[in-house]
């Protein structure tokens, strides 16, 4: 590896050139880093350290319908105690129902995701954690009054991936850098560069299995994508689906493409399932330091303001020129096609709001 720049150094170099409130910043990013070190080695044992299993005698159902697992628990408090001894006022969890006030002196409030994808424990598939820092104001009132803000207020934002290395992935509003985890020494390393996602790209990441209850302009966003060289996008398109959103967000990172998690016409899936707060605003904080973008279909993902601290939200991010084709098939979404494309798409709504038919293939 060229050029090779270990966390606490790029921590450093950014505290010697913009200064400020990077200092408590680092620390904090320092403690997370920590934290993931542990919980990588303890995911590392498998089924030796017996991840999966429920949290408590009768398992828990969370706010998503998911079984709240032992690791789970483990990931939110191995977390909440390293960021209890950082420069953190108050600290949101998915876990947690309310925020926790930590040290209400402290210039900082965090907001984390402990372990993403965890139901991915038992295929050895990778999860992660995800964190944003933003500034705190104890005059702002109730704690969670310093989550309340648009995206554009985050000072740092990244995720921890667990899977054939660990990595960390952080902004600190300076692009967006990859650090990997070195076994032998323990020391996140990154080779220096920022990372660029292309603009373009022939790549999607979205569960098919959906199709029939997506809004129109996804319908059409991914049947012209399956048409292929015959459809209006002229090129043969490439899915994948791994069901973890930091697995999809590395990807993406590497080596370019899209994510879709729309909202759709089911009753729980209609605002979307990915919270606002600890999912939605790091991610798009992270692809667009890349280059990337992120919306919600209609709003860029770091011009809004959440209402509630678990508030979900619909999630498109990755190439920027394909988020923007996004956006403009919902700037019309009650016409045969956009005015982007001369042909019309794979699916075409049918006289039922929730049935549709196929000129040709079947459900993607």
């Amino acid at each position: 590896m060229t050029h090779a720049v270990r966390l606490a150094q790029y921590l450093d170099q950014i505290v010697s050139r913009h200064g400020g409130h990077y200092a408590d910043v680092g620390a904090v990013v320092l403690a997370i880093a920590e934290a993931g070190r542990k919980l990588a080695r303890l995911l590392a044992r498998g089924d030796l350290g017996d991840l999966s299993s429920p949290a408590r005698a009768e398992p828990h159902i969370g706010r998503d319908g998911d079984v709240q697992k032992a690791f789970d628990v483990l990931a939110n408090a191995m977390l909440h105690d390293v960021l209890a001894a950082s420069p953190v006022a108050v600290l949101a969890s998915e876990e947690d129902d309310a925020p926790v006030v930590l040290d209400p002196k402290a210039p900082l409030a965090v907001a984390i995701d402990p372990l993403d994808g965890s139901s991915n424990i038992d295929t050895n598939a990778p999860i992660g954690t995800i964190f944003t820092i933003l500034p705190a104001d104890p005059a702002q009132g109730p704690p969670e009054r310093s989550f309340l803000c648009s995206g554009h207020a985050q000072l740092a934002a990244g995720f921890l991936i667990y899977g054939p290395h660990t990595a960390l992935v952080l902004t600190l509003g300076y692009g967006t850098l990859i650090f990997t985890l070195d076994p032998a020494s323990g020391s996140f390393v990154s080779s220096g560069n920022a990372v660029v996602i292309p603009r373009e790209t022939r790549e999607y990441a979205i569960n098919g299995s959906n199709c029939r209850h997506w809004d129109r302009p996804v319908q059409r966003y991914i049947g012209d994508c399956l048409l292929g060289t015959a459809g209006p996008r002229g090129a043969d398109f490439n899915t994948r689906w791994i069901a973890s959103m930091v697995a999809e967000a590395y990807r993406i990172l590497i080596r370019g493409g899209i994510y879709l998690y729309p909202g759709d016409a089911r009753e729980t899936y209609r605002d979307g399932r990915l919270r606002l707060l600890y999912e939605a605003f790091p991610i798009a904080f992270l692809i667009e330091q890349a280059g990337g973008a992120a919306t919600d279909g209609r709003r860029h993902i770091l011009d809004l303001v959440p209402e509630d601290i678990h508030q979900r939200i619909p999630l498109v991010f990755g190439a920027a020129a394909e988020v923007e084709r996004i956006i403009e098939l919902f700037r019309a979404p009650n016409t045969d096609r956009s005015p982007l494309f001369g042909q019309r798409g794979l699916f075409r709504q049918h006289t039922t709001p929730q049935a549709m038919r196929m000129d040709s293939l079947a459900c993607p």
